[in-house]
């Protein structure tokens, strides 16, 4: 049963959206309808706050760490259609880049594998995905029109292939393919793959929701010679869609579990076999595949009292 060891003042001065740690556990960097973005560093049940971020102009939804490969960079994202990639640099927070190619909200930041460089894609509200990519000491952006009446989430695929780890190491390749998976507003999420510098949908949209698309998440790859990705939706269902080396890009959907309210969040475990869902009914559930092939609830815990959050794109709405 998962149990809280530590709680955090962040003295954020609304409600918080997003809380993230880094690569190695020991930064928290939490984001709040206040428009700030606040770090920690969190060490033997202590914390201590080291940086204060200001630079957006409306609520942040979402922060995201990059690989420490690159050094201490952080990603965030806002209703005021803004993505800002902070940068530490000896010992000091500054803004390092700031992105406005956006004309709605942008709610979905993540980088991608560090495998591929420094590459960030993040999601908006005017339903397409920019993928901001560092080269030379500048940043280029692309966009994907990814779903018509809005986007609310992008996720990447490992840099591992689906089986590549299963190969004799003489057979082993080493090329990456570049692949996202995107949620939105017309219920569908849908799978994109780079090539030849272009982005284009893989395959066929990802049909199963019944209303809105809230969260995607791709599964770590462990070696195994299948693809999984996990979606949640505003029907209080979570879907599992597995795809099969034998299967070409035929995604098959299974249904983990129809909640109580809506769910809004899905975190695959580093090692892609324990899924965390999160949602409306204010309880954070932790799921495993059973040797029979079903999705079995393995801890449920309750986030605390409180009422359900505002999401990007519904409810919340900037301060004037």
């Amino acid at each position: 049963m998962v149990s809280i060891i530590n709680s955090i003042d962040t003295a954020h001065e609304d409600m918080i959206h997003d809380a993230q740690m880094d690569f190695y556990g020991i930064r928290l960097a939490t984001c709040s309808s206040d428009r700030s973005v606040k770090l920690f560093d969190v060490n033997n049940g202590q914390h201590t706050q080291v940086a204060d971020l200001r630079g957006h102009e409306g609520p942040v939804w979402q922060v995201a760490w990059a690989h420490p490969v690159y050094g201490n960079i952080l990603a965030s994202c806002s209703y005021d259609t803004k993505v800002i990639i902070w940068k530490e640099t000896n010992g000091v927070w500054e803004k390092h880049y700031e992105y406005t190619g956006h004309e709605s909200s942008v709610n979905s930041v993540e980088w991608a594998p560090h495998e591929f460089g420094l590459v960030l894609a993040a999601a908006s509200s005017d339903g397409s995905v920019s993928i901001l990519t560092h080269k030379e000491g500048t940043w280029e952006a692309q966009k994907i029109n990814a779903h018509n009446i809005g986007c609310n989430a992008v996720s990447w695929a490992p840099a591992v292939q689906p089986g590549s780890l299963l190969e004799p190491p003489s057979t082993q390749t080493q090329t990456h393919v570049k692949r996202i998976v995107t949620g939105g507003c017309d219920n569908l999420a849908k799978v994109w793959k780079e090539e030849n510098g272009e982005w284009q949908q893989e395959c066929a949209p990802l049909e199963a929701h019944s209303d809105w698309v809230r969260d995607v998440a791709w599964a770590p790859s462990i070696g195994l010679p299948q693809s999984m990705i996990a979606t949640c939706s505003q029907d209080n269902r979570v879907i599992i869609w597995i795809n099969d080396e034998s299967t070409g890009n035929q995604w098959t959907p299974k249904i983990l579990n129809t909640f109580s309210d809506v769910v809004w969040n899905v975190s695959w475990s580093i090692t892609g076999n324990i899924l965390a869902v999160s949602g409306g009914d204010n309880k954070v559930s932790l799921w495993k595949e059973s040797l029979e092939g079903q999705w079995v609830c393995v801890s449920n815990v309750n986030k605390g009292d409180g009422q359900n959050p505002p999401h990007p794109t519904t409810d919340a709405q900037p301060e004037q």
